[in-house]
């Protein structure tokens, strides 16, 4: 015993020499991971890089596919990042098919972060699982609802789902589903609906959505209702009377995409292709920027991409300058190696951190307008309205005044308009965020209100939202 605590004092005595340690370092322990390095364990993410060659960007089938795997039509074989989400709509809906109950889901989030492509997944997972269980296949209906032509036409397309063939009924699609999900009858398939751009209905019909979100309250429904939209705060803000009518819905929450999870999704979808298209730097830039912006994942693809055709132009440019500068020699030299032929291989091989940052400068010209298409639904209002008074030779009016527009717009689009004080304190959150000025004044309807942002900024920023698209022509 004497011996064994003397050799422990030894190893952890200050004055021990040192020298053992480096001679360790070479000799693989064990215990030891072969891909750890002594710089950190870094290389363990980049262990799989060296096996795959760098691509080469001048063969015409290795940049199609390149450009395939980032397009954003193109499925991936897994929805990485979001399986938390996937896994509690699919578990509500194995819960509806398997006791034959009705229900409805609200899935929220901003756009880009894989609600409608989980969604997807989702309908393939549960079609599988209820065939491997031996239960009756659910019928499925997606329907976009910004292709409705009029709003009640998505009771037309459920009931073309459950109506019994040859039998015809005077009544209204609506009231036809009404009286099928009152009484007891011997079909025993679920009907699974998702709804996606959900949010379209608040601004056209609102009565429409009250009455979809009933047909899961009827005492013999066999409605598995899922509606996925933008609006975070649809179910609480825009629908209150949901929750009186007992049909509010669970509601999950698809947050923005953080900085490791873009550089995941994208790492997934390039790691399909058997050479090395990007450097890892240049991946950590635009998910950083994108992360930073919006969190929004189409438009990491679309950058990515935007990153490709940057090296695809220099190449073309480079080929063209080499060239010119063959004609422009003399023949007794047209043999001997020239240096934009070692450029050409050298530099032209991986998309890199100089390609990258040019895309993400083309892309966010202005911060603005990023800044503007991260606000909240009625804030964006606020400043649509704030541009239609401001139009003219008007550079400033009173708070109240500017009330005035946002209501009319908030009416004539059938939004509730929030309160004078409600709205006040949006204009200090813009102001804040450099939007509008706010003036100083003892009373809140009387303060000053001008612009600070360009009309072409709010414009561009609002333009791709349907609901915007009346509102600034």
């Amino acid at each position: 015993m004497p011996v064994i605590a003397a050799k422990r004092t030894l190893r952890s005595h200050p004055t021990s020499p040192p020298r053992k340690s480096p001679r360790r370092c070479p000799v693989a322990s064990p215990h030891s991971t072969p891909t750890r390095s002594r710089f950190g364990v870094d290389e363990n993410q980049a262990d799989p890089a060296p096996l795959k060659p760098n691509w080469n960007p001048r063969d015409g089938e290795q940049m199609k596919r390149a450009k395939l795997a980032l397009h954003l039509s193109t499925a991936p074989a897994s929805v990485v990042c979001r399986e938390e989400e996937q896994n509690v709509i699919l578990e509500f809906c194995k819960g509806c098919v398997e006791h034959q109950k009705s229900g409805s889901l609200y899935i929220c989030g901003c756009p880009g972060t894989g609600k409608s492509l989980s969604m997807e997944k989702v309908k393939q997972h549960l079609l599988n699982w209820a065939k491997e269980a031996g239960l009756p296949l659910p019928d499925v209906l997606s329907v976009n609802c910004t292709t409705l032509t009029n709003t009640s036409d998505i009771f037309t397309k459920i009931l073309g789902l459950n109506q019994i063939q040859g039998k015809k009924v005077s009544a209204m699609p609506l009231q036809q589903l009404q009286n099928m999900y009152s009484q007891k009858s011997p079909v025993k398939k679920m009907t699974l609906i998702v709804a996606d751009e959900l949010d379209y209905l608040i601004t056209k019909d609102r009565a429409v959505l009250h009455d979809l979100f009933m047909l899961t309250t009827f005492p013999f429904s066999r409605c598995i209702l899922i509606g996925v939209a933008n609006a975070i705060d649809l179910a609480d803000r825009f629908l209150p009377r949901l929750t009186s009518l007992n049909c509010k819905p669970i509601v999950v929450n698809f947050r923005a995409y953080s900085k490791d999870q873009i550089l995941n999704i994208l790492e997934e979808r390039l790691n399909e292709l058997p050479y090395t298209v990007f450097q890892q730097q240049a991946l950590e830039l635009c998910a950083r920027k994108i992360a930073a912006a919006s969190g929004d994942m189409r438009n990491a693809l679309c950058i990515c991409g935007s990153a490709i055709e940057m090296l695809e132009a220099e190449i073309r440019e480079s080929a063209c300058n080499l060239n010119t500068s063959l004609e422009e020699r003399s023949p007794s030299k047209q043999n001997l190696p020239t240096t934009p032929d070692f450029i050409k291989k050298r530099e032209f091989d991986i998309v890199k951190t100089d390609h990258m940052a040019r895309a993400l400068a083309k892309t966010y010209r202005s911060p603005v307008v990023d800044t503007i298409q991260s606000l909240p639904h009625h804030q964006q209002i606020v400043l649509c309205s704030s541009m239609k008074h401001f139009r003219g030779a008007k550079k400033d009016t009173i708070l109240g005044e500017l009330y005035k527009s946002y209501v009319g717009i908030c009416k004539s689009s059938l939004i509730p308009p929030a309160g004078i004080l409600e709205f006040s304190n949006m204009c200090r959150v813009l102001n804040d965020q450099g939007l509008i000025k706010l003036g100083q004044c003892r009373e809140d309807k009387l303060r000053r209100v001008s612009p600070k942002v360009d009309e072409g900024d709010i414009t561009f920023a609002l333009q791709g939202i349907r609901f915007f698209q009346n509102c600034l022509e």
